[in-house]
């Protein structure tokens, strides 16, 4: 019985993948992987310069 439910599950699964779900086209997907690169690049620069303003402030404060 729980086999048989198991198949069930999975052809479900993939009716609704293959046939309900609706999927971005390639220029749709291209143009969100470049916004999801820029906006990384731009994140890592943030923390970038904020780790180096915590390291200048730590260095002047140990120096004194």
């Amino acid at each position: 019985m729980k086999k048989l439910k198991l198949l069930t599950n999975i052809q479900e699964a993939y009716d609704e993948l293959r046939f309900k779900t609706s999927w971005p086209s390639k220029k749709q997907l291209v143009k969100s992987a470049i916004i999801v690169m820029i906006a990384s690049v731009i994140i890592a620069l943030i923390i970038f310069v904020m780790d180096q303003i915590v390291d200048h402030v730590m260095h002047f404060i140990y120096s004194l």
